[in-house]
């Protein structure tokens, strides 16, 4: 009798256990929590990227409008029409604008990410000759310093820079410019990622007998790919996108570049809204196309010097 009562208990128990389990609050179910967390932060990731293409889409929405209906019924979807668009190829040199900006990101991202990464490898690899890391550091804040300076407190001695050198109104004006504001922000990118760099990697260089001149550019630069492709793509837009240097100095039609040439909508008594959005919107899909086929390097290049 003794052994066959004690399954019957444990089998009651087990039974009662059992049932307790399925009555538990459903809050305190394992995996529910979790899978609320990432609700609620898809959730939320949809909705910034709502809020930050609502600005683009309402752009593409004005660009289809005339001028009297955006300005009484901004929202409305009666009376698109393409007559922007028409207007601003008409008025818009593209392809001018185009060669001009595009001539302008070459010549100031190559060179200017030349130059950074130059100096973010002597701030962070090499050792001066008073084997203090003082004046190292001093430097690299010095040029960081860079990113605190608005770019409108540099108009008036950049032009009259330019004045003085007789560089005023030539493709030289602005690629100078460009180099010396990037180069702030180039060096906060290379330098993070140069600090986290495997030393063991130049120390078995050094062993092969590998000078610093292509320790440099072939060791360590090559395997700098994903901070410089993302630098390269975020300068390319910055140049695509800048209007106070590009309008301060060209005065020359055949040097306007993209968003400089939207502005010629805009008159003194009166601004042609839905030219200037039909404009704008030629203007944001190529960077939206840049951005989309790499995302996935900028996302990498980023987030390089924080996951080695």
């Amino acid at each position: 009798m003794k052994t066959t009562s004690t399954p019957r208990t444990a089998t009651t128990s087990t039974r009662r256990t059992a049932s307790h389990a399925n009555t538990l609050p459903a809050k305190t179910l394992p995996g529910r929590r979790p899978r609320r967390g990432r609700i609620i932060a898809s959730a939320l990731a949809y909705l910034i990227t709502f809020v930050i293409l609502l600005p683009l889409l309402w752009i593409m929405l004005l660009s289809f409008q005339t001028n009297e209906n955006i300005l009484a019924h901004p929202f409305s979807l009666s009376d698109l029409s393409l007559a922007n668009y028409r207007q601003a190829l008409e008025t818009l040199d593209l392809m001018v604008m185009y060669k001009n900006t595009l001539i302008l990101a070459v010549f100031s991202v190559t060179i200017g990410l030349v130059i950074s990464y130059m100096a973010a490898f002597a701030l962070t690899r090499m050792v001066f000759r008073s084997g203090r890391r003082g004046v190292q550091n001093a430097t690299r804040y010095y040029l960081l310093a860079g990113l605190a300076v608005p770019v409108y407190i540099l108009l008036f001695p950049v032009y009259r820079l330019d004045i003085a050198l007789g560089l005023f109104g030539t493709h030289a004006a602005l690629i100078l410019p460009y180099i010396a504001v990037s180069i702030p922000f180039n060096i906060l990118l290379l330098t993070g990622f140069l600090r986290e760099f495997p030393e063991e990697i130049e120390q078995a260089a050094v062993i092969d007998g590998v000078g610093l001149w292509s320790m440099a550019w072939k060791v360590v630069f090559p395997l700098m790919r994903p901070v410089v492709a993302t630098l390269a793509i975020l300068n390319v837009i910055y140049v695509w996108n800048e209007f106070p240097f590009a309008v301060t100095l060209i005065n020359k039609p055949e040097l306007t570049t993209v968003s400089l040439g939207i502005s010629q909508f805009q008159g003194v008594y009166s601004v042609n809204y839905g030219a200037m959005m039909a404009s704008a919107t030629l203007v944001l899909v190529p960077q939206l196309i840049i951005y989309a086929v790499f995302q996935r390097q900028v996302i990498s290049g980023m987030t390089a010097g924080a996951i080695r």
